[in-house]
């Protein structure tokens, strides 16, 4: 049995564990119409590939716990005739065999052995309104089985979001995820400085852009993580801008924050270069704040810190250095009271990350997990094997009260960390950063 099955197969034999008595249901993505008859390429749903790797759309895993727990998949018939046009297909006898699951059924049984398996459950585990069209179908079968109680016949009279047992699994990555996490990291990072080396004054940002994804797909990744951000000058300061149609200027500074998803593993990395190769003054003092900032966080990144500690980390430096460059007013303690910061810098400082880029896991303990009345207390506690971004930056648009030098700087620089044993371990290290060495990278390139 191949590793990577095996390890799909615990996953699932974990979740069956923490369930203890009940039904998990897990629908897939369906595939989704771009236009007319034109799909989106189509991307697996996450917590379904997490527990089964199978990514054909028309797909459902059934879970039944209890003292002879099961693992049931449903999938597409075996078709000659549909797979010479979309395609291969397992089928449900291959897909059993090869995924290693103790039944299963072809998709189109799933109405009639749903209510079957629901029958006399005490609990069912159901993601409630992800999908109307997955709601709609297991409420059909809670009804069925309801009218049918003068037969003995019961639906289940609990209903929990599976994801939360879930995403608390999630959290933690094994081996095998951290080895995809790693080579994900290192694709991104390459490109980001493929995009170094490439971008000029007079080009267009679409046509950095496109380097991204020459350089994911030349080096195996499936896709882009996410819409990749390629905002040169003023656009750097809109947080989310994704036109990625303005020419580069020179003098202007390029923020890009793009990664790609390898066998379903995102990487997240962001970085800020002068497009002409060479900060101004004002730049360089704004990159090396936020860049001190940034190492401030990555430093809280060990095991026993609370989720908020790289936060904490990166604002005070922030907040520090927006003091003394004039842009804010007053003590560092009277500037994080008011708030006052967050004119130039309005975002956390991070985020999980994993099968999705903004991945799942609580970031506050429960109730239930929370000991103390202490306000910091309440966030999770980082742990060895949980990945989270750390990316701090400033974004300083024009305004009166803020020094015309400053203008149109967006900054922010973003890496993949890992909570290691020993403290740290930054996936996308080999993506250069510090202002001597993209001078120096952008540099050798032109010459």
């Amino acid at each position: 049995m191949n590793t990577h099955i095996t390890e799909f197969k615990a996953r699932r034999e974990q979740l069956l564990t923490s369930m203890g008595q009940g039904v998990a249901i897990l629908f897939n993505a369906p595939e989704v119409i771009r236009n007319r008859d034109s799909h989106y390429a189509y991307r697996f749903d996450s917590y379904f590939y997490y527990l089964t790797g199978f990514k054909e759309p028309e797909s459902v895993l059934v879970l039944i716990a209890g003292d002879t727990p099961k693992s049931i998949l449903f999938c597409r018939d075996k078709d000659i005739e549909r797979e010479i046009w979309d395609g291969f297909r397992y089928g449900a006898a291959a897909a059993r065999e090869i995924f290693v699951f103790d039944e299963a059924y072809s998709i189109n049984e799933l109405d009639a052995v749903l209510v079957k398996l629901l029958a006399n459950q005490p609990k069912l585990y159901f993601s409630l309104s992800e999908s109307a069209v997955d709601d709609a179908r297991v409420m059909t079968c809670l009804k069925s089985l309801r009218t049918q109680a003068r037969h003995g016949l019961s639906a289940p009279h609990e209903i929990a979001d599976v994801r939360d047992l879930l995403d608390e699994m999630r959290l933690y990555k094994s081996s095998y995820e951290i080895n995809l996490m790693r080579r994900s990291a290192n694709i991104a990072a390459g490109a980001h400085n493929r995009a170094m080396q490439y971008a000029k004054a007079g080009m267009m940002e679409y046509q950095v852009e496109a380097e991204f994804l020459h350089e994911f797909y030349r080096h195996g990744a499936q896709a882009p993580a996410y819409t990749s951000i390629v905002a040169s000058g003023a656009n750097a300061c809109t947080l989310h801008y994704n036109a990625n149609n303005a020419q580069l200027n020179n003098g202007d500074l390029l923020l890009i924050d793009a990664g790609c998803e390898l066998d379903g593993y995102a990487s997240d990395i962001t970085r800020t270069f002068p497009i002409n190769g060479k900060f101004t003054a004002a730049q360089k003092d704004l990159y090396e704040l936020v860049l001190s900032a940034q190492l401030a966080a990555i430093a809280q990144v060990k095991i026993g810190n609370h989720w908020n500690a790289p936060h904490e980390a990166a604002l005070d430096v922030l907040v520090q250095g927006f003091i003394d460059f004039k842009l804010c007013k007053g003590s560092k303690e009277a500037v994080l009271e008011t708030g006052d910061y967050r004119q130039f810098y309005m975002h956390r400082t991070g985020h999980w990350l994993g099968l999705d880029v903004h991945d799942a896991g609580e970031y506050k303990q429960t109730k239930a997990q929370a000991k103390s009345q202490d306000k910091q207390a309440n966030w999770r506690m980082l742990q060895a094997n949980m990945t989270l971004t750390v990316e701090p930056g400033c974004y300083i648009r024009p305004a009166d009260h803020v020094p015309q030098h400053f203008w149109n700087i967006g900054i922010r620089i973003e890496d993949d960390v890992l909570v290691t044993p020993h403290g740290a371990e930054v996936l996308t290290a080999s993506a250069v950063k510090s202002v001597a060495d993209i001078e120096a990278l952008m540099r050798a390139a032109a010459e």
